[in-house]
């Protein structure tokens, strides 16, 4: 069947800005991705030329598939969680929907936001943070969502992490990296990918000199993993995975 990645965000945009070195690393090897993104980001600050929330969920929607396409993922879906209250959802609902979705898939490896909430601190990162990583130990135990498919236990959790801050936000408590991707071969991709965001330019252009800067790699810290082992320092998400 070959390698598989599940990556779950919160809002279009997130698949790019946060996971893209990530994701473009995987399809260039072969390994088939999928992006599941809560919302469609109704709640943006930016709001391109939308004239009401509907307008923009779809603008948002369609420029979440056009970078999906560039980032290489095989299959992508929005959900339909409200943008900016995801905390107010049910819980055991959204891990239910993670878990059958983890079973279907059956993703070698699950990346997601910490519980800081990413950079920005943003309570539905937090949010899917959680409802993810109780899915990712869920779907392996015969005892939970018995109605949602055959059990599947995913080998590797990893979560986004960072080495460095955005200057006008307060520092997150992010976890200490143990993953280290060097992304300069898809940068320009991942920048690419976020382009097709329009909606969101004026964000783009705020963080342009910064991802610039640090962008280069991406961070990720190893949260879980089918094994008991000391943390260690790797460059490759997929390392001792069979092909």
């Amino acid at each position: 069947m070959g390698l598989r990645l599940l990556c779950v965000v919160a809002h279009p945009d997130d698949e790019c800005f946060a996971f893209g070195g990530a994701l473009l690393l995987a399809a260039d090897r072969g390994v088939r991705t999928s992006v599941i993104c809560l919302t469609d980001g109704q709640a943006a600050t930016h709001r391109g030329e939308s004239k009401s929330a509907e307008e923009l969920g779809a603008m948002r929607r369609a420029e979440f598939v056009a970078s999906c396409r560039i980032l290489g993922v095989a299959h992508e879906e929005i959900w339909d969680y409200q943008d900016a209250q995801l905390e107010f959802a049910d819980f055991s609902k959204l891990a239910g929907r993670l878990v059958a979705t983890i079973r279907t898939f059956q993703p070698n490896v699950v990346i997601t936001f910490g519980g800081e909430g990413a950079l920005n601190s943003h309570p539905d990162h937090t949010m899917v943070s959680a409802a993810t990583t109780a899915a990712f130990h869920w779907a392996g135990n015969p005892k939970r969502y018995i109605d949602a498919g055959e059990i599947f236990q995913p080998e590797r959790l990893f979560y986004l992490s960072s080495n460095f801050f955005l200057p006008d936000r307060r520092p997150p408590l992010l976890a200490p990296w143990t993953l280290t991707l060097d992304i300069r071969a898809v940068f320009a991709r991942k920048q690419e990918a976020f382009a097709a965001h329009a909606s969101q330019a004026p964000l783009m252009e705020r963080t342009r000199a910064l991802f610039e800067e640090h962008g280069q790699d991406e961070r990720y810290v190893l949260a879980a993993a089918m094994e008991p082992h000391a943390a260690t320092q790797s460059v490759d998400m997929f390392e001792g995975l069979a092909e």
